[in-house]
């Protein structure tokens, strides 16, 4: 095999307890006028106003937009570029959920480059480089503060959408595990779950031939050494702390674990992707309404069966790294966990109509860029059938040939 990776990343990643209070020297470095963009119930929490008071101190003149709702509705993020305009920022800095950072995002675009968030959709459509950016995130999961990712909600397409530009990867994010401790723990498991996920999807998915341009051809790359690097450190991390996180919300040490599990997962798959547990759910949350991360959580072990036959080696390493026997045990494992920390176990349980099955398997089939970094491939009658095994829990459907 040849040795080959890549990694895109912010300028700077400071990671660190009550290192959120290096926002004003990070901010003054970076412009004079900060547009923050954040949610209604964080704009009126005193950690938020400690910080925009550090930029008030730094210098800067500092515009608060309040307005993110969760999973960006593209009207949203077209609403807050029209309103910041008059003020006229030099710098964007999202402070929040992934929600707030993906709107942060949207918004320092939509600020540069103009037009709407559709023109943007897919890979490598920000034509060149957006306000800068800081991001400042204050749950553990979506992994936005290191990703070239932005994700949308366009009611006209009844799905999520998503903008994927190396433009669009936070010159600096500040990554303070304190802001996760006040997390409540459904909320934690969750974002915890979706950050799992992504690193297990990172370290699975396809390898691809390291064709010269690979990386200009393809925002996401499949798996690669250096990829590799970040997920199973990810895997580890999380392993370690998302329990305890979830049922003692005050442990520092398990928030610290939780949120540079995130961090890392967003630096893994930034630059593999996900796959087939991610397309999967695009369809599902358009229907059920459920939370992201709940969702590809749910599917992450049926996906796993699925993947059995081709990621065998990925299976042992994940073994030797939460401290298993064999990769045999992995799988079992991983659904036992999210089990105790409250992921339903099953698409019914997620309130999927079973009617609707054919429907998911179609529509996840669409979602090319996903199904095509998925190690093991998916026909449809192949994605029916797992559809219909997520639905039934039944995992051993899946163990066949």
């Amino acid at each position: 095999m040849t040795l080959f990776g890549t990694i895109r990343a912010p300028r700077e990643l400071i990671f660190g307890s009550g290192q959120r209070d290096a926002l004003g020297k990070v901010a003054a470095q970076l412009g004079k006028r900060a547009l923050v963009v954040t949610d209604e119930r964080l704009e009126g929490e005193a950690a938020f106003r400690a910080m925009v008071a550090q930029l008030e101190a730094a210098g800067l003149a500092v515009r608060v937009d309040g307005s993110t709702l969760p999973d960006v509705p593209v009207e949203t993020a077209v609403a807050s570029a029209r309103a910041a305009r008059d003020f006229a920022p030099d710098l964007v800095i999202g402070v929040g959920g992934g929600s707030c950072l993906d709107m942060a995002k949207c918004v320092a675009v939509l600020l540069t480059h103009g037009g709407r968030p559709q023109d943007y959709y897919g890979e490598f459509m920000v034509p060149g480089p957006v306000l800068p950016l800081i991001a400042v995130p204050t749950t553990a999961g979506t992994g936005s503060e290191a990703t070239p990712v932005a994700v949308l909600s366009d009611t006209e397409r009844q799905l999520k959408v998503g903008i994927s530009s190396p433009h669009i990867i936070p010159t600096v994010s500040i990554c303070d595990p304190d802001l996760t401790l006040t997390c409540p723990p459904m909320l934690t498991a969750i974002a915890g779950a979706d950050a799992l996920t992504h690193a297990i999807e990172a370290f699975t998915a396809i390898r691809r031939a390291p064709t010269p341009g690979l990386a200009q051809e393809r925002v996401f790359v499949g798996k690669n050494a250096a990829s590799d690097h970040f997920a199973l450190s990810a895997i580890t991390l999380l392993w370690q702390g998302l329990e305890t996180a979830c049922t003692d919300g005050g442990d520092a040490g398990a928030r610290a674990q939780v949120m540079m599990g995130a961090t890392m997962a967003g630096l893994a798959f930034g630059v593999a992707g996900t796959a087939a547990a991610h397309a999967i759910q695009y369809p599902v949350g358009a229907l059920t309404h459920t939370a992201h991360g709940a969702g590809v959580a749910c599917l992450m072990p049926y996906v796993m069966a699925w993947n059995a036959p081709e990621i065998g080696a990925e299976l042992d390493q994940i073994a030797g790294a939460i401290g298993l026997r064999t990769g045999a045990e992995v799988i079992p494992a991983l659904a036992s966990l999210f089990g105790r920390i409250g992921i339903p176990r099953t698409l019914r349980d997620l309130g999927l109509a079973e009617d609707k099955l054919d429907w998911v398997a179609e529509q996840s089939c669409g979602i090319a860029r996903l199904i095509q970094n998925n190690p093991r491939p998916l026909a449809l009658a192949d994605m029916r059938r797992l559809v219909g095994a997520s639905f039934h829990g039944d995992r051993a459907a899946l163990e066949t040939n």
